[in-house]
C-alpha cells in the first residue's frame, strides 16, 4: 500500500487532494428496518438484531491501511486536512437475501453468526409488511492534500 501511495505522490500535482473513502471494520450492526404511516407521517424506526464478526482479514486489512496512511503522513507526502466517520447501510428484503449476500460477498471479512441470523429473521417476520433488512457499515473519509512544490 505504501508503494502505491508513492506512486499517486508521484503523478499528483503539488497542493493536489487524495481521498481515502473505506470501510471501517467495526463489528457492523444488523438491523430490521420498518416504516410505519400514521394519519399520513411516515416514520422510519429499528431494531437491533446484532452485530456482524469482523474476521481476521478484515482486520489485518484495516491495520495495513491505517499503518500505510500514517507511513505516507511522516514522510510527509500528504498532510490530513480533514477526516469524518459516516454510516453506510445496504438493504435487503429478506434475512435470506442478507445472509446469501454475505456468504457470496463477505466471506472473508465479516461474519453473520447464527444466532444474530435467528434474531434477525425472527424480528423481521414479526415486524411490519414492508420490513427490510439492514447492515449499518461504518465508513472513513479522509482528506489529504499531498505535501510539496513543483520541481522544474
Amino acid at each position: 500500500m505504501v508503494h502505491a501511495l508513492d506512486e499517486i505522490r508521484r503523478v499528483l500535482k503539488p497542493n493536489g487532494i487524495l481521498i481515502d473513502l473505506r470501510p471501517v471494520e467495526s463489528n457492523w450492526s444488523v438491523e430490521v428496518v420498518s416504516t410505519s404511516s400514521t394519519q399520513g407521517i411516515s416514520s422510519a424506526g429499528y431494531q437491533a438484531a446484532g452485530r456482524l464478526s469482523d474476521l481476521p482479514a478484515a482486520v489485518a486489512d484495516d491495520e495495513a491501511a491505517f499503518k500505510a496512511m500514517r507511513e505516507a503522513e511522516s514522510n510527509s507526502w500528504y498532510s490530513k486536512k480533514e477526516e469524518k466517520e459516516f454510516a453506510f447501510c445496504y438493504y435487503w428484503d429478506t434475512p435470506s437475501e442478507m445472509k446469501e449476500f454475505m456468504e457470496d460477498e463477505w466471506e472473508e471479512f465479516e461474519k453473520l453468526e447464527e444466532s444474530v441470523y435467528k434474531k434477525a429473521s425472527s424480528l423481521w417476520a414479526s415486524a411490519n409488511a414492508d420490513a427490510r433488512m439492514r447492515v449499518r457499515v461504518t465508513m472513513l473519509i479522509t482528506k489529504w492534500e499531498k505535501a510539496g512544490k513543483w520541481i522544474k
